[in-house]
């Protein structure tokens, strides 16, 4: 934490102030302790904020103490994320209304921000597009995508179980405070994300009470976090059709599983299809939709390692762990590795006829 992190705090506690405001602000002065201690005469020189919003931030400022607001965050041992914070995402960073700050239970630093798939959809879903999409990302399993939604019930639970369950890092986004956990069902699984499956994160003060109106405003987060968007079931009127719509604003690549067409759900699904959203029916198209290659853990090595009973010289370790991130040719495993090609090949070849790597176009290579 840095030392304005308590005015970031401050502004976060504000209830009747938009985080739209708060960040033409931030803009104007370039400082977030000269943002809050503005008086009217400053506030009123920023271009599109409306007088009525300034009175409401004046009003409610005189209530909130920054001091108090960073000690009660310590208190509770909760990590809060301003804007200005090196480890604010920077996909959802670049969104047009990012939120001022993020209060986090649990840890982002794991999570693949280049491998963000958000899923969304129906609170209600069936339990066919539930079991439709358990396999798909169970077919992700040991790689480093990571899976976002709103941890709400029905499709947003299914999802985050689903990652859980495979070894894939999740991130679930909350409509209220981290201390309001809604639904109460999902407790357990708020405690499972925390404790080692990735983050629980809101823009919500920690006593914040989950209520409507909060949660159109979570899905922007949802899919500004997210390199592509899942839909797996949608009414037309519904928070997954929001979240769809802010996808295509924010220039995420929209993805839709395909169900029943008497299904009153999936009517969202085909309008979407209709406009142009790809079409999922494995997991190989979410993967060439978004142009991704399966990257897997290091952990997964391990496993085929001990598995397949085989021990690896250290030539091969050193080659297995330069392409276990990266899609590399000869020449720059040459480069990063320092063997000569001839050693190269031969090692290239035995791991790839045993299966621990692929050869991708001819000339590239990448760990299983």
């Amino acid at each position: 934490m840095n030392k304005n992190t308590k005015y970031w705090c401050a502004f976060s506690k504000l209830t009747k102030t938009a985080s739209a405001f708060v960040n033409k602000l931030y803009n104007y002065f370039g400082r977030i302790d000269f943002a809050w201690n503005a008086d009217i005469s400053d506030l009123k020189q920023i271009e599109g904020v409306q007088y009525k919003s300034i009175e409401s931030f004046i009003d409610e400022r005189k209530t909130i103490n920054p001091e108090e607001c960073l000690e009660y965050i310590l208190n509770k041992k909760i990590k809060y994320i301003s804007l200005e914070d090196s480890e604010y995402p920077y996909l959802l960073k670049q969104t047009d209304n990012p939120p001022i700050g993020l209060f986090v239970a649990g840890s982002m630093e794991e999570c693949n921000f280049e491998r963000t798939l958000a899923v969304v959809g129906s609170r209600k879903a069936s339990e066919s597009s539930k079991k439709v999409l358990n396999k798909l990302i169970s077919d992700f399993r040991g790689t480093d995508i990571c899976i976002v939604s709103g941890m709400a019930e029905g499709i947003d639970t299914a999802a985050h179980k689903s990652a859980l369950e495979n070894n894939l890092k999740t991130i679930a986004v909350l409509g209220g405070g981290l201390d309001k956990i809604y639904p109460k069902s999902n407790k357990k699984l708020f405690e499972e994300i925390k404790n080692g499956g990735g983050a629980v994160i809101t823009e919500y003060w920690p006593d914040t009470d989950a209520i409507s109106w909060h949660f159109p405003a979570r899905n922007r987060i949802i899919s500004g976090l997210s390199k592509g968007v899942l839909v797996a079931e949608a009414a037309i009127k519904s928070g997954a059709m929001i979240t769809a719509n802010l996808a295509l604003e924010q220039n995420r690549e929209l993805m839709c599983i395909p169900g029943l067409i008497s299904n009153p759900n999936t009517e969202g699904i085909y309008k979407l299809i209709k406009s142009g959203a790809g079409i999922v029916t494995n997991y190989q198209d979410i993967l060439d939709e978004m142009n991704w290659q399966i990257i897997p853990q290091s952990t997964a090595i391990e496993d085929k390692k001990s598995s397949n009973n085989v021990q690896y010289t250290d030539n091969e370790a050193l080659v297995i762990e330069c392409v276990k991130k990266d899609l590399l040719t000869v020449d720059e495993i040459i480069m990063k590795t320092n063997l000569n090609i001839n050693d190269l090949m031969v090692i290239l070849t035995k791991l790839e006829i045993e299966g621990v790597l692929n050869r991708i176009n001819g000339d590239k290579y990448i760990a299983q």
